[in-house]
């Protein structure tokens, strides 16, 4: 369980990464309340990682939930950014899709870069 939870923390943390980087892009190519509207999405997609990783985590403990509360989550946030003026839709959903690129983007840097363990660098010595 000890990597399952370094596995979740670094994927949070990278996709905390790719949502600083892309609102702070997001500001700086078009404007402030873009950005937001991103930001907005954004943070959705993190309580929706926060939410899977707390699911994926209960399937050993016997738990048999569905995933209503995540569906919930997408609805709400894009009947919120339909409704309210203020909200452009595509900004918010993109925003929620970051934790996917930060997903793949990971997955791709460890495929490319695996740690290397310490029986490895024994046996090759």
């Amino acid at each position: 369980m000890e990597e399952y939870y370094q596995l979740q923390q670094n994927l949070l943390l990278t996709t905390l990464a790719f949502t600083g980087i892309i609102f702070v892009s997001a500001w700086l190519t078009y404007s402030l309340p873009i950005a937001l509207n991103y930001l907005i999405g954004a943070c959705g997609g993190v309580v929706y990682l926060r939410m899977l990783a707390k699911s994926v985590a209960s399937i050993g403990r016997g738990s048999a939930r569905l995933g209503s509360g995540r569906l919930a989550l997408v609805v709400g946030l894009v009947l919120v950014a339909t409704q309210w003026q203020q909200l452009q839709v595509v900004p918010v959903f993109l925003g929620f899709l970051t934790y996917k690129g930060a997903l793949i983007a990971y997955t791709l840097w460890t495929a490319v870069l695996p740690k290397s363990s310490p029986e490895s660098s024994q046996t090759s010595g």
